[in-house]
């Protein structure tokens, strides 16, 4: 998959991020978590590296604020995402990954956690996955992307980030294979 195709995932996350603060399932939390969640995301309209990591420590910070929130474990996962797919290569997209496995994880054993967003993370992280090394790894993630976002758009149609991602892979895999 080209750099072009997940700049413009990164780009359409961006988009969706404030579609996505309102979907995701909160179940009364407190109004000040998501003014600084808004805050924090406010800052990626042209984003940079830094400005991702600068985003994702903040995202943190929140989380810890909130540890029994789902949306800032939500957001953290998302952006780490978003960073990695396109900065692949960079020396904190490993950790980040792995943190990113750990949030999903914790995210499933939540109560009020979305199953299809959890779905859209997993799907996107095998994404990733693929970027990093489409050689080694578009065979072995490749079922694991269509399962996750066809299962996060089973749980709920109207996920727009499973959309968007999945139409997103969908784009990247025709271009690399010429269909």
């Amino acid at each position: 998959m080209t750099f072009q195709t997940f700049n413009a995932v990164v780009k359409n996350c961006v988009c969706v991020i404030a579609f996505l603060m309102a979907s995701v399932s909160i179940h009364a939390q407190q109004p000040s978590m998501q003014g600084l969640i808004a805050q924090s995301l406010s800052k990626l309209e042209q984003p940079t590296p830094d400005d991702f990591l600068n985003c994702i420590a903040e995202l943190k910070r929140i989380d810890a604020m909130f540890p029994d929130s789902i949306q800032p474990k939500f957001q953290v996962a998302l952006q780490s995402l978003c960073f990695s797919v396109v900065n692949p290569g960079a020396p904190q997209t490993e950790n980040l990954l792995a943190e990113t496995e750990q949030a999903i994880a914790k995210m499933e054993q939540m109560k009020n956690a979305d199953p299809s967003d959890i779905c859209t993370l997993r799907g996107f992280y095998y994404m990733v996955r693929i970027v990093q090394n489409p050689a080694q790894n578009g065979q072995r993630y490749y079922l694991d992307v269509m399962a996750n976002y066809e299962k996060a758009l089973k749980l709920n149609p109207d996920n727009q980030l499973a959309k968007q991602l999945q139409e997103q892979f969908f784009e990247g895999m025709k271009q690399q294979t010429g269909n």
